[in-house]
């Protein structure tokens, strides 16, 4: 039977929503904690993009290390030849990638001034070049799909598929479809052109959980893989995309998906926890209390009836157990001294805060450099670096000098 697999666009989508975004070695932590949680693909950010380079082969250096596998690396291009080779040329080790290009009427003339044609064209020639460049994994994406002409969609999917590309990306780019909506275009467009289908859905009428998976639904059902789209805490564009936590349980636990629709095995719902709280930590934005699992009050009950009920039995109110979200474990808040490594930082203080985490450095030049690189990503965070971020550029110097790296 086919699967559900999930890719993470927190780091292209997510750095796009406006007033927020995040430092390289964010994006960097972001992927360590995809890979933990077993998702199976990040959208790691923009090959085209030059103060992206150095944090994506840094990153791709650290896949071919095994510390960032075996979650898949992708980059997001426009769907053209010229954008195809400026990637390669910036990331030569770069193997997968979704290419995008608009396909509905309304952006075809009020964006991009091309015909269906020429649309089709760009993108099999963008997916021609990547091929010929080494890539291994191509999704071409439709923005706004749901907007899209049905059988021009086919077309389109069907010509990327001929030139090379493994997936197809329905984009609702503007939160339009609706839960029955596209899971009959979904299903029509892959029972048509027996292609993966990939759902990138956003938020902009509160339906992005509901049709991501409705989605998925769809694709199974016509007999091919689903790829859903998420973000970390739904972070994105104006109302936000599917939010990561949100899909996975619905997939476990909603009625008649439940058991039904195979989710990816790799999938760690255990690292949940820490991974949405780091990812509020970097974009700033406090997690919603009535958040999904991850919510201050995802597992809170005050009304008599409600309590006495879970107490007797949680299953009287709560679908699933906050264990498997990696919760229930005390916070322990440091209310005394505190020694915290900053930009300004020294090395006793630097020494002291490592000594906390049971890191030991081989020499004083050693400590020094880690030194030296903690108070650059200070710098560029301009917030105090986590244990997990000090843990990671004490482990890999190289890889972290190369993300902090910032060359205008």
């Amino acid at each position: 039977m086919p699967k559900i697999y999930i890719i993470d666009v927190t780091n292209r989508d997510g750095v796009q929503t406006a007033r927020l975004g995040l430092a390289k070695i964010e994006k960097t932590m972001v992927n360590l904690y995809l890979n933990e949680m077993g998702v199976f693909q990040s959208e790691f950010g923009f090959p085209t993009t030059r103060h992206e380079t150095n944090y994506l082969n840094a990153n791709l250096e650290l896949a071919e290390m095994g510390v960032i596998a075996p979650i898949r690396l992708s980059g997001w291009l426009r769907a053209t030849k010229g954008d195809v080779e400026l990637a390669y040329r910036l990331v030569p080790k770069l193997k997968y990638l979704n290419l995008s290009i608009s396909t509905s009427d309304q952006m075809l003339k009020g964006k991009l001034n091309k015909t269906r044609e020429e649309v089709i064209n760009m993108m099999v020639e963008a997916v021609q070049a990547a091929k010929s460049f080494g890539a291994i994994g191509i999704g071409v994406n439709a923005e706004d799909a749901s907007r899209t002409d049905l059988e021009y969609l086919v077309d389109f999917a069907l010509a990327g598929k001929e030139a090379g590309a493994e997936r197809f990306r329905y984009c609702d780019t503007l939160g339009y479809d609706s839960p029955f909506t596209i899971y009959e275009r979904v299903k029509y467009i892959a029972e048509k052109t027996r292609m993966p289908i990939e759902l990138h859905c956003h938020n902009d009428l509160g339906m992005a959980v509901a049709n991501s998976v409705a989605g998925a639904k769809a694709a199974i059902d016509a007999g091919v893989d689903a790829f859903i789209n998420t973000t970390i805490n739904g972070v994105g564009e104006r109302a936000g995309n599917a939010d990561l936590v949100s899909v996975i349980l619905a997939i476990k636990y909603a009625s008649g998906i439940e058991g039904k629709y195979q989710l990816d095995e790799r999938i760690n719902l255990k690292a949940a926890w820490k991974t949405c709280k780091y990812a509020s930590y970097a974009f700033k934005v406090p997690i919603p209390i009535t958040q999904p699992g991850v919510g201050a009050n995802a597992f809170a009950h005050s009304s008599g009836i409600h309590a006495d009920g879970v107490l007797k039995d949680r299953k009287n109110y709560e679908l699933y157990d906050f264990e498997e979200l990696g919760r229930g474990e005390p916070e322990i808040i440091e209310t005394g001294r505190q020694i915290v490594v900053g930009e300004y930082s020294g090395i006793k203080g630097f020494r002291n805060v490592y000594e906390k985490l049971e890191i030991e450095f081989k020499d004083e030049e050693e400590a020094r450099e880690i030194l030296e690189l903690v108070r650059f990503a200070n710098v560029e965070k301009q917030k105090p670096l986590v244990e997990d971020e000090l843990r990671f550029i004490a482990r890999y110097p190289k890889q972290a000098k190369q993300i902090l790296t910032l060359i205008p």
